[in-house]
């Protein structure tokens, strides 16, 4: 199916098209520094000339500068580190490694064990010699043995390398004695509270190396990331110069912004759409039997099932013969299942495929005809890496996106330029957090006494982190430093991916099988007692809830209804930072304490959703300190442009809309934020709307609210005011993690509020 074809046949459902024209390639030599081995290996994978770029990135290198590389998707980053390691490796061969037994080698982290064994498949492809390893959760006890008495070349992730390699790095100093090159690859996935604890990892990763002798050269990859330079100084401490001129072919690109039709209001509540998996399925039939090769990017395991069978239903209605050439791919499917699929993809043999973000990473598919991306992923950088997937080969190739009911889609498919004109998301994270500053302290302790010297790498807030810990019992001041105190080991103390707590088990009471596991967080309104938990479509009611235990007893049933856990919520300032005057409104950032309940749940019935019945619930208050920033407004100006009885629900629509919004500005999900909304709050005498970061200390993601306070909310305002529902929908101002059943909620209310709080807004750093 051509484009031109996409738009004639669903011309309604196309809000635009935007057509990006081919790109030249520029071309470079091989420099003379690089072994003729190491571009003969390159030679043989067809890489005879580099690109601009990578001539340019590998020089760095070799001359020992730190280097980020943001070229797009298929534009060969990954050579960048390659023939620097492998130039590196093959002269520890040849005899020429520093002091005798200090042999080079190469430390490589990927945010995913599959992007780590898809570079290892690659590495040996390129040099069959070099003694590489992946070391994660999946190794025996003699495969890691090997790895660190033997491997030139560790691939291996953050977490890994928090909990088994740094506690243990005298076991590990063979490799890090001779480390020449740390590579950080697909480096915008940290961020936030994970990114927070990657950076404070790379810091001790570092600090090691030193205290053994060694110097490594830092090189970071990403396809697309917003001030790269400033980026990855943030994320390893270092000096690092900025790769981004992308100097490889490309294809003319097309895509389409594509929003489901409004189903019929006598089927369906008004403003409801058609589903996108519905949507997705559908376009990805139509183009498979048209023989273009596509990848659909879906958001849940279960969608991708989902898109998959109902794609295959509408084959076997035009050509049964295609059935099986469309297929699901995810995180779940055993190693050989997936790279099954993967050369069944480069075959050309399968014609769709369904996956999770588990294809979206740097794993080694080309040649496809399109990708479809089923909701906006998040970031920008995402859906450009979704679309980058096609096209690699230099052909013409089609991107679309398919807007779930989500503000954000909304926003973006009626309003283009927020894709293509508008600059990179900042990947947002916070080093300074104390409560991830100070695990890591701890850390770096108990791998190697803490001294004066080494706190600067820590930030600024490393001394007053330290003295909490010495303070605590926890470290102990000796002349020589600060020495870790206890037994257990201090790198359990950091939760890398940022869960909040022990994730509660769910055990079905019948079997004693472990049915699945619920973060900390959401579980008290998940699997409180008599909430029906639906996993992988079967049923079950919670016959017992343990807070205290993290566990949750279940037993399958059907009751006809779903439940919705109500709560009620307060927002305490306990700081307020920075405040910026927008006339009758102001915006400010701080800290604040976020004190929450479960309190009842809501009997939905299965069968229209009506209401069955409201039962309440004992469960203990949650407390969170955390970064928030808020705007008010004079009670004047309230009454100015709402009715008295109107100004809960328009303050509530504006809440949800601008939680839904700020992940637009700042990488993050809505479910990493919160909120509040008040018609008067006593801490500031006003009307005031809170959103807050959902993370012990914060992410980072509330700050970069109030830096760009007045684009975020402009995005809100029009988001609501564009969307063609009549009262409010999810599109625009309903939450699906509201508290309170998304009551009371005034969507032309939201407009007025903000229409006055915007009325002399600027950004506070303008």
């Amino acid at each position: 199916m051509r484009p031109e074809d996409l738009v004639a046949r669903h011309g309604a459902r196309v809000t635009h098209v935007e057509e990006q024209p081919a790109r030249e390639a520029v071309v470079e030599p091989w420099p003379d520094w690089v072994p003729a081995a190491v571009r003969s290996g390159f030679a043989a994978q067809g890489v005879t000339h580099l690109w601009a770029h990578q001539r340019e990135a590998i020089d760095h290198v070799h001359a020992g500068r730190n280097v980020v590389v943001t070229t797009g998707t298929a534009s060969g980053k990954s050579l960048a580190f390659q023939a620097p390691a492998l130039t590196a490796l093959s002269a520890g061969r040849g005899g020429e490694a520093l002091q005798g037994s200090r042999l080079p080698s190469v430390l490589y982290l990927a945010p995913t064990k599959a992007l780590a064994a898809d570079q290892l498949r690659r590495v040996r492809e390129l040099d069959p010699l070099v003694r590489a390893a992946t070391v994660d959760g999946d190794n025996s006890r003699e495969e890691r043995q090997w790895a660190r008495d033997h491997a030139a070349w560790v691939l291996t992730n953050p977490d890994t390398l928090h909990h088994v390699i740094l506690p243990s790095h005298q076991r590990w100093s063979r490799l890090l004695r001779g480390l020449r090159l740390i590579v950080v690859d697909e480096c915008h996935h940290y961020r936030g509270v994970f990114g927070a604890h990657v950076a404070l990892v790379l810091r001790r990763l570092l600090r090691l190396c030193e205290h053994v002798g060694a110097t490594p050269v830092v090189v970071c990859s990403s396809a697309t990331v917003a001030d790269p330079e400033a980026f990855a100084r943030r994320l390893t401490g270092l000096d690092t110069v900025a790769v981004t001129d992308d100097a490889s072919p490309r294809g003319a690109r097309t895509v389409a912004l594509w929003e489901p039709p409004l189903l019929d209001a006598d089927d369906a509540p008004t403003g409801a759409r058609r589903s996108t998996s519905s949507e997705a399925a559908d376009l990805l039939a139509d183009l498979a039997a048209a023989h273009v090769q596509t990848v659909c990017f879906v958001r849940s395991r279960r969608g991708a099932e989902h898109v998959t069978s109902r794609a295959q239903q509408r084959l076997a209605e035009v050509d049964p013969e295609l059935v099986d050439r469309v297929a699901t791919y995810r995180g779940g499917y055993l190693p050989e299942e997936r790279r099954a699929l993967e050369a069944r993809l480069r075959a050309k043999d399968l014609l769709g495929l369904t996956s999770t973000s588990a294809l979206e990473l740097g794993i080694d598919v080309s040649g496809l005809d399109a990708v479809v991306s089923v909701g906006f992923p998040g970031t920008r950088a995402s859906l450009f890496q979704q679309w980058g997937r096609a096209g690699r080969g230099g052909q013409e190739s089609l991107g679309v996106l398919i807007a779930r009911t989500d503000p954000i889609d909304t926003y973006l498919v009626h309003h283009p330029e927020a894709i293509f004109s508008a600059p990179l998301e900042s990947t947002v994270f916070d080093t300074d957090n104390p409560y991830v500053l100070g695990p890591h302290l701890a850390a770096a302790a108990h791998e190697l006494p803490l001294t004066e010297a080494d706190l600067d790498r820590f930030g600024p807030r490393a001394r007053e982190g330290v003295d909490a810990l010495t303070e605590a019992g926890w470290l102990r001041h000796r002349s020589t430093g600060w020495f870790w105190t206890r037994r257990e080991r201090a790198s359990d103390l950091a939760d890398l991916r940022g869960s909040g707590g022990k994730p509660v088990q769910i055990v079905d009471a019948e079997t004693g099988r472990l049915v699945g596991t619920v973060d900390a967080g959401s579980a008290d309104a998940a699997v409180h007692e008599a909430a029906v938990y639906v996993h992988q479509g079967d049923t079950y009611v919670v016959e017992e809830y343990s807070p205290e235990d993290a566990t949750a007893v279940v037993r399958r049933d059907d009751p006809g209804w779903t439940t919705q856990a109500k709560s009620s919520t307060r927002v305490d300032v306990v700081e307020t930072a920075r405040t910026t005057g927008w006339g009758h409104a102001t915006i400010s950032s701080g800290t604040v304490d976020v004190t929450s309940q479960v309190t009842s749940y809501l009997r939905r019935s299965n069968r229209g959703g009506g209401n069955l019945g409201e039962e309440p619930l004992d469960l203990p208050e949650r407390s969170l300190r955390t970064s928030a920033v808020w705007w008010t407004l004079e009670p004047e100006q309230v009454e100015a442009c709402l009715d008295a009885i109107d100004v809960p629900g328009a303050a509530h629509a504006a809440e949800h809309a601008s939680i839904g919004l700020l992940p637009l500005l700042a990488t993050c999900d809505r479910w990493d934020l919160g909120g509040l909304s008040t018609a008067y709050h006593p801490d500031t005498g006003r009307l005031t709307v809170f959103v807050h970061d959902g993370h012990p200390g914060g992410a980072g993601f509330a700050e970069r609210g109030y830096t760009m306070a007045a684009t975020w909310l402009r995005f809100t305002r029009d988001t609501i005011a564009a969307c063609p529902c009549p009262t409010g929908c999810p599109g625009c101002v309903q939450s699906p993690k509201c508290g309170n059943g998304n009551e009371p909620l005034d969507k032309a209310g939201a407009v007025r509020l903000l229409d006055a709080v915007l009325r002399e807004a600027h950004d506070p750093l303008d």
